[in-house]
């Protein structure tokens, strides 16, 4: 009686404190589930607990919280659903429908899908959507991107232009980023000079003595077009030179430009140094000026001066907007003094400078629109 009651206050003890053995209390501290607690547990993420023992669901052997599976179930039921595809969880390529795991599809269930619903709106007309986003209704393309490739710089430095209001537009200072033009009907400029927004180009030719001042030559001769044969669009001279005269000649496909730039109208000047034998009269120039009677009229320049003189050699500068034939030549031989040598120095604002005999160059925009200026284009 003894042995029993004594047996009986020791598994009392036992029971109210939880545990039975040292082993059960080191397996709690260390977080171990009790085997029959691993047997049953369900794992997961702290939905239902497994049962154990006939114990009731969602509480452990042990007496564990709701998370199911006790304490240390719980701990690794999250666990393992951080990481994705653990014991108890959802796999990858799964889906949760109605808290059942639906079987993932195949790629070759998915193509076949795609395919009888390609075929099932094949026949339909296709309806596009209204453009209601802001701008859509606006045509034509951004002024930067028209400056940019007119050859102003990049799209950021034309925007720098737009900013300093250095652009207009039909006559209008443009104030504000993303203005749309169209290059062939809107006039835009940059600092007062019209830019050239089309496809063309304005070439400046140093014409040497003995070429022939036309594109094509029958008889072989040397010509403007041989500077220019690797050119892609066809250009075309403006006016003309005389063959042994030298200097600035224009080429370009612009065809309104050159008719403009060659009519008495706008009356572009045009400068020439000449060599002439002295010595020469004081009212030399005056006498240009006032007018020389000519067989096909008078012709008269609006400026002269003596450049540089060489005992009897002189230089003299003329300046004329008038296009006659020989017309320079003309003048001075019938006021006494023939040319040895003329050389034409500048055409309206695009002048010869240190440009070499022979070379052709490209004109800047700033002087494509000065001309463009000058014939009020």
């Amino acid at each position: 009686m003894r042995s029993s009651g004594s047996s009986g206050r020791n598994s009392g003890r036992g029971n109210h404190r939880g545990a039975g053995n040292s082993r059960d209390d080191k397996q709690k501290r260390a977080g171990r589930p009790r085997p029959e607690e691993r047997r049953h547990e369900a794992g997961g993420s702290g939905g239902g607990g497994g049962r154990s023992g006939g114990g009731k669901p969602g509480g452990g052997a042990s007496g564990g919280g709701p998370s199911g599976g006790g304490a240390s179930g719980g701990q690794k039921g999250r666990g393992a659903g951080a990481r994705g595809g653990a014991k108890g969880g959802p796999k990858q390529g799964q889906q949760q429908r109605g808290g059942r795991t639906a079987p993932a599809r195949s790629r070759e269930y998915e193509a076949r899908a795609e395919e009888r619903n390609r075929e099932r709106y094949a026949g339909r007309k296709q309806v596009s959507t209204p453009k209601t986003f802001p701008g859509a209704e606006q045509e034509g393309e951004r002024l930067q991107k028209v400056l940019a490739r007119a050859g102003y710089g990049s799209r950021r430095a034309c925007e720098e232009l737009i900013d300093r209001a250095r652009v207009e537009v039909n006559g209008s200072i443009v104030v504000e980023q993303g203005l749309r033009v169209d290059p062939e009907k809107d006039e835009i400029k940059v600092d007062g000079l019209t830019v050239a927004t089309q496809s063309y180009q304005f070439f400046s030719l140093n014409k040497p003595a003995g070429v022939v001042s036309t594109m094509e030559d029958p008889e072989g001769r040397q010509c403007l077009g041989d500077y220019v044969t690797n050119r892609e669009t066809r250009l075309f001279h403006v006016g003309r030179l005389d063959t042994e005269t030298e200097g600035v000649i224009l080429l370009t496909n612009h065809g309104e430009l050159a008719h403009r730039l060659t009519h008495p109208r706008y009356g572009v000047r045009k400068t020439y140094l000449a060599a002439i034998q002295g010595p020469i009269p004081r009212d030399l120039g005056k006498q240009l000026k006032d007018g020389i009677q000519l067989e096909d009229g008078y012709a008269r320049a609006d400026h002269f001066r003596v450049v540089e003189q060489t005992g009897k050699n002189y230089l003299v500068e003329v300046t004329l907007h008038e296009g006659r034939k020989h017309i320079v030549r003309r003048m001075l031989a019938e006021a006494g003094f023939p040319v040895d040598r003329l050389v034409r120095t500048a055409f309206g604002p695009i002048t010869l400078g240190d440009q070499k005999s022979g070379w052709l160059r490209r004109l800047s925009n700033t002087e494509v629109g000065m001309l463009m200026q000058e014939v009020e284009l």
